[in-house]
């Protein structure tokens, strides 16, 4: 008969007695082991049955070394997170089982006299006591089974452990060993604080969400449904797991189900599962392999320098001072965070985009023949307001169903499918805005047309010789996004007028955009940068005033690159078209672009002409008239920002080394290997010799990408598709992601090393921008934004407040947020985003630097500003 074996006809007293005493013993051993540890019980989640809760908290438990960083859900209840409560109880419902048992032995004569006193116990509560009492025995020998010997320690071997620590490693701890908690917060008062992701966080806030939701007026089903009650989570850690792992720079952290067994990597990297629901589904999501000392590379970022690369604020900056033009503004630093918001009081509503909807600064402007007025013009004063969302917004579509389609509501705007929707741009559907692929020259689909392309010149070579390509004047972009199906990646750009939301449709569909106007000022990209670029009727006056327009376009154009032009001049006979047909061929012949084939699509009936760009500058040389005339040598073509435009044309690279020289390698090998123009001799970002700088960034984000970001946030990847590194340096974020359906803009501050040329030389896409300004895109344009060691470096020469509503402006509901940066800043972003309701989903601390994750949610304040003059124009 096993040694707690219930026998319900007979029970000796002696044999209750041995039984009360071995659990009393067990239970004492546990409590000093667990006082001799660096663990601790985590909260039990809420739970509409109480049951369920119960036996959670009886079978949770969380295991850590004291190198390990801390793991805790954020938002529990005091009175859930004392464990001082929980062994107290412990130790009081021992000594009532044992009070209990006394009374049984001196007979069942004192049970009969006291009646239903309060010292007698039913054998419903015998029975209850006994079953937790077989429980917690055999959890205990379960537990001792399957530990080493070696972990195996006695309870004096344990105490002297624990009088022997060295007051340093007990910081943050209370007498009892435990951690100290900040209600408030939640985090260790000594220690680092991890908020595991989507699994705990989200059932966490699960009320506190709702209550929100509630009091938004905006809130649609879409947002009401929420995860079903996780199952409990046990976190567990390996001393020799942790030990082997630290020789590579990398701690041992795991969190796994109640019934998942427990396994070591050994594979250097850490996992950290968490257990998250959806539905009656269940799936085990790794959470962060957070990083040690050893390995603080994957937090620290702050120790970057310019190298050899210079600065687009150092080269806008030097190219206006030799054209006499005025400095960047500056601003202040923030002294304060604001916590208070309000919705944004412009007519342009859940549209607005401060830096195109100034009306102030355009009523100012003397002209707007060359279309200044669709030009940016940035308050003084960036704004600290949000943006309201559309009545009955709804999540968005996933890709690739939103190339197609697109919920009404998210752009409730009909004015193109009235205007354009027999060309196939845009219909309305019902409920959804569909998107039958076509365009206003290709009508019967964009793929028919991107194929005829090809036909036409098979050197363009979709998707391995042509890899980045800018569509000018995209409309609502089917041409980028049927590109995709061909490997190709298109950035793809109209100014926000007339054609209402084309960009907005674009965003919503997943499709990569910005609102931008061929004006009076370059485009924000490096030169000889793209592979193609593409002009579908994108109604430009490519041959007035000089050219000036078609040069800016020879500025970005790679050297041997051609230009795509369908329009009505190339294969009708109007006198406006025969005229204009002219004007452009000289302009060409001029500027030493050859046409390559001029074709019609029979089709479409629409035809095309294709253009090749010089690779040298022989023909430049040979031209009997120096017009359009040559650039001066003080004039830089990488200068981007805010850069006026002039009719002139810079001279190719001859140097075999230098960049533009050559093709760069067939797609994806240019995506891994670093340009041939970066040499030994030229110090990269890091401090590295420029090609090892480059091949490590790549090893380092694909490491944190993919132990991290895809497998360790609880983040659905599925559900992701528009992001934006908001300071990349060579793009290794983005290229970690190639493999994910997701686009990434990589933005290059101006003031940071101008890295921008490698990003489209590896065959990805970025711009340039001064993050003191609003970004050129509408708002609820991206799922996902990444700021790594960005708001430190903002705050140095402006306001953080206004960035962070910039950043809620881009984000959609539900988007995430992550930043990377010293504790300082990510404290300050986490305190900002809590005023903006967000769920913190993740905070990691380690030595002065940090990881933060937080989601957007559908909350808008009610109050609203007092009107400003940044409205738009009727």
């Amino acid at each position: 008969m096993a040694l707690f074996e219930r026998n319900p006809g007979r029970r000796p007293s002696n044999s209750y007695s041995t039984a009360t005493f071995v659990v009393f013993v067990a239970l004492v051993l546990v409590g000093v082991w667990m006082l001799s540890s660096s663990t601790f019980t985590p909260a039990s989640l809420p739970s509409e049955n109480k049951s369920e809760t119960n036996e959670v908290s009886e079978t949770e438990s969380i295991v850590t070394t004291d190198e390990q960083p801390v793991v805790e859900p954020t938002n529990t209840r005091q009175e859930d997170t004392n464990p001082d409560a929980n062994t107290e109880s412990s130790s009081n419902e021992t000594e009532n089982k044992m009070e209990s048992e006394n009374k049984r032995e001196n007979g069942n004569e004192n049970e009969g006299e006291n009646g239903n006193g309060n010292d007698s116990v039913s054998s419903d509560e015998q029975k209850g006591t006994q079953k937790v009492t077989e429980k917690s025995d055999e959890k205990i020998e379960e537990e001792n089974s399957s530990k080493p010997s070696g972990d195996t320690k006695s309870e004096s071997e344990s105490k002297a452990d624990t009088e022997n620590k060295p007051s340093e490693e007990v910081k943050g701890q209370s007498e009892n060993g435990m951690p100290k908690f900040d209600d408030e917060t939640g985090k260790t008062e000594g220690g680092e604080l991890v908020t595991p992701g989507e699994g705990t966080q989200e059932l966490i806030s699960q009320n506190k969400t709702t209550e929100l939701e509630n009091s938004s007026g905006n809130s649609t089903e879409s947002f009401n449904e929420k995860s079903d009650e996780r199952g409990s989570e046990q976190i567990t850690s390996n001393d020799e797991t942790n030990n082997s792992e630290n020789d590579k720079g990398f701690t041992t952290e795991t969190i796994t189900s109640e019934n998942q067994s427990e396994t070591n990597t050994g594979s250097g990297q850490e996992k950290v599962e968490q257990e998250l629901t959806s539905g009656h589904n269940n799936t085990d999501i790794p959470m962060e392999s957070f990083p040690n000392a050893a390995q603080s590379e994957l937090l620290n970022e702050t120790s970057t320098q310019n190298g050899t690369f210079s600065t687009q604020a150092a080269e806008s900056r030097n190219q206006k001072e030799v054209r006499a033009t005025s400095a960047n503004k500056k601003g202040s630093k923030d002294d304060a965070v604001a916590v208070t918001w309000k919705l944004c009081n412009t007519s342009a509503g859940a549209d607005y985009i401060p830096c195109l909807d100034n009306v102030a600064a355009i009523k100012k402007l003397r002209t707007t023949r060359h279309y200044e007025h669709r030009e940016r013009h940035c308050p003084d004063e960036s704004p600290t307001c949000l943006v309201p969302l559309p009545e009955g917004y709804k999540k968005s579509i996933e890709w690739p169903h939103s190339r197609d389609k697109i919920w009404y509501h998210n752009v409730p705007h009909t004015l193109l499918a009235d205007v354009k929707g027999h060309q196939n741009w845009v219909k309305v559907s019902g409920e959804y805005l569909s998107f039958p692929g076509g365009g206003t020259q290709f009508i019967k689909g964009a793929l028919h047309y991107i194929d005829n392309i090809q036909e036409s010149l098979p050197d363009i070579a979709w998707g391995n010789k042509t890899r980045v390509v800018l569509d000018v004047g995209c409309g609502v972009a089917s041409f980028g996004g049927f590109l995709f199906e061909r490997d190709v990646l298109t950035m793809s750009f109209a100014p926000k007028d007339e054609h209402e939301a084309q960009v907005q449709f674009a965003l919503e569909r997943g499709i990569p955009a910005i609102s931008a106007v061929m004006g009076t000022k370059r485009l924000p990209y490096p030169s000889l940068s793209f592979d193609v670029i593409h002009c579908a009727r994108c109604r430009v006056p490519w041959h007035v005033d000089g050219g000036m327009l078609l040069l800016e376009l020879n500025r970005l154009l790679r050297p041997g690159g051609y230009f795509v032009w369908s329009a009505t001049p190339v294969y009708q006979s109007l006198p406006e078209d025969v005229e204009i047909w002219q004007a452009m061929s000289d302009l060409m012949k001029a500027m030493c672009w050859k046409i390559v084939i001029k074709t019609k699509d029979t089709l479409n009936k629409v035809g095309l002409a294709i253009y090749q760009k010089p690779s040298d500058n022989k023909c430049y040389d040979k031209r009997k008239e120096n017009s359009p005339p040559m650039c001066q040598e003080s004039d830089d073509p990488n200068a981007a920002w805010n850069i006026s435009l002039q009719a002139c044309m810079h001279k190719l690279p001859v140097d075999p080394n230098l960049r533009g020289s050559k093709w760069p390698e067939q797609w994806p090998k240019r995506l891994v290997k670093a340009p041939y123009w970066l040499n030994e001799s030229q110090t990269g970002v890091y401090g590295k010799p420029a090609p090892k700088d480059f091949e490590a960034d790549y090893a380092h984000w694909k490491h944190v990408v993919n132990s991290s970001y895809i497998n360790g946030m609880g983040i659905d990847w599925s559900h992701i598709r528009n992001v934006m590194d908001m300071r990349a340096v060579y793009g290794g974020f983005a290229a970690a992601l190639r493999d994910m359906k997701v686009w990434v803009m990589n933005v290059v501050p101006i003031d940071s090393p101008d890295t921008l040329p490698v990003i489209y030389e590896r065959g990805l896409f970025g711009m340039y921008h001064n993050w003191c300004e609003s970004f050129s895109t509408y708002p609820r344009s991206y799922d996902l934004l990444h700021a790594d060691h960005l708001f430190s470096r903002i705050k140095k020469k402006c306001k953080i407040l206004p960035l962070m509503a910039e950043v809620d402006r881009m984000l959609r509901p539900e988007g995430k947020l992550i930043v990377r940066d010293n504790l300082e800043t990510i404290n300050e972003i986490e305190s900002i985003a809590k005023s903006l309701k967000y769920e913190v989903r993740m905070t990691y601390t380690k030595e002065k630097q940090g990881l933060l994750c937080v989601q957007k949610t559908v909350w808008r304040p009610t109050e609203v500003e007092v009107e400003n003059s940044t409205l738009p124009l009727p």
